[in-house]
């Protein structure tokens, strides 16, 4: 979940710094935003895992806000979805929040179909815990009132570090695997509109 937050923060900044001309608020679009990520079992298998319900926004003066229902996780796999809601993201009732704020004078704006890459800095709440995070993303201007932003490459993030070990080990002895990995790459893509 922290990964999850943690991705939503970083592409909140750079979105931020993509509308940095405008004065108007911009929010992610649903169905094009979405943060993944990726695990392996037994050390051979590798499967790509993504949460469907993730939204944010960036305000006129910089303040940043994503919020990730992790209850919309999604494996490709009906008891495997509900397996990590119970055990790895406290029943789905927890929500992943990333939090922060930009200094909008220092961002340039990106013209139509320009990219750039930024490093990002942020924090994110789950669960009680707070953790601050960094990324590189690429930022894509779209048009006038729309931009992209997505990694430009994997966040690694520790399950201990992220608090879910416990859940990981649930995970293990429901599905009787020998293995879990402990750390995770994760991916964001986020499409904002004003």
């Amino acid at each position: 979940m922290k990964f999850l937050a943690t991705v939503a923060t970083a592409t909140l900044f750079v979105a931020t710094a993509a509308f940095a001309g405008g004065h108007a608020n911009w929010a992610s679009v649903d169905g094009e935003s979405s943060v993944a990520f990726g695990s392996i079992k037994n050390d051979t298998a590798g499967e790509v895992h993504h949460f469907s319900a993730v939204k944010g926004s960036v305000s006129e003066a910089g303040e940043l806000a994503i919020m990730i229902d992790v209850s919309s996780v999604e494996t490709n796999i009906d008891i495997r979805n509900e397996r990590m809601t119970e055990h790895v993201f406290q029943g789905g009732s927890a929500t992943a929040v990333l939090s922060g704020e930009i200094d909008m004078e220092e961002l340039t704006a990106l013209e139509v179909g320009a990219t750039r890459l930024m490093d990002i800095e942020g924090t994110l709440t789950f669960g009680g815990l707070e953790t601050d995070v960094e990324a590189k993303m690429l930022v894509a201007r779209l048009g006038e009132d729309r931009v992209l932003v997505t990694t430009a490459d994997f966040i690694m993030l520790s399950t201990e570090d992220l608090g879910i070990d416990a859940g990981i080990d649930a995970l293990m002895e429901l599905a009787s695997l020998s293995g879990i990995t402990r750390v995770t790459p994760v991916s964001v893509r986020m499409v904002f509109e004003k």
